[in-house]
């Protein structure tokens, strides 16, 4: 049984949980996720791990669509998971690339911070861009700044910075003549296949995921 430490509502649809995993936490690199399963007949479900601390604790974001994940976001601190197995998947290769341009859309907001932490820490110049449809559905804004050497936010419907896509930024930057050595992108399909496509003739190494 896997206890819920805390658990703080991002927006009306979207959950942010942390859970006391030591060994997972231990061994958690940033693009590596969990699978979760809350109780015997519950179906297990992927999660990306968003952090991680030195108390043992991981950090994952629940974005309710359907039967489980609303199950799960019923939970409260001091509840338990059947299980919660990880850390899955391969990890986000951080190096040393110089300039590096972080894009999350939506949930994947969540996905994207780990990977704008390591970049910056081993010394990138770290661009993020993030975007959802409204502001209300902004999520980890500040943490992001806080770790960025700049921010770029974009909505929908123009409620707060940009108005219109991530991709409409990124396409700007590059326009300008920014230079770019690295472009993360985590968010919806056609997003991701908008952002593959800007990069494509300028050769910028992209990774979308």
């Amino acid at each position: 049984m896997y206890k819920i430490i805390s658990k703080k509502k991002l927006t009306s649809t979207i959950t942010q949980f942390e859970i006391l995993v030591p060994l997972i936490a231990e061994k958690a690199k940033p693009g590596q996720f969990v699978v979760i399963r809350i109780d015997e007949k519950g179906e297990r479900i992927p999660l990306t791990i968003v952090d991680k601390s030195n108390r043992g604790t991981i950090t994952i974001v629940v974005l309710e669509a359907g039967k489980t994940t609303k199950q799960m976001n019923s939970l409260n601190a001091g509840d338990f998971l059947l299980n919660c197995v990880g850390p899955l998947g391969n990890p986000t290769e951080i190096k040393q690339y110089g300039t590096v341009v972080c894009i999350g859309g939506g949930v994947g907001i969540a996905c994207v911070y780990p990977v704008v932490k390591a970049m910056k820490n081993i010394g990138n110049e770290v661009i993020s861009i993030i975007g959802a449809k409204t502001k209300e559905l902004l999520i980890f804004e500040k943490e992001i700044e806080e770790i960025s050497d700049k921010l770029y936010i974009s909505t929908d419907d123009g409620s707060k910075g940009y108005h219109g896509f991530v991709s409409n930024i990124l396409k700007n930057l590059i326009n300008e003549g920014k230079h770019i050595d690295l472009i993360f992108a985590v968010g919806p399909v056609p997003m991701m296949k908008v952002i593959a496509d800007i990069t494509r003739p300028h050769t910028i190494k992209t990774i979308v995921s």
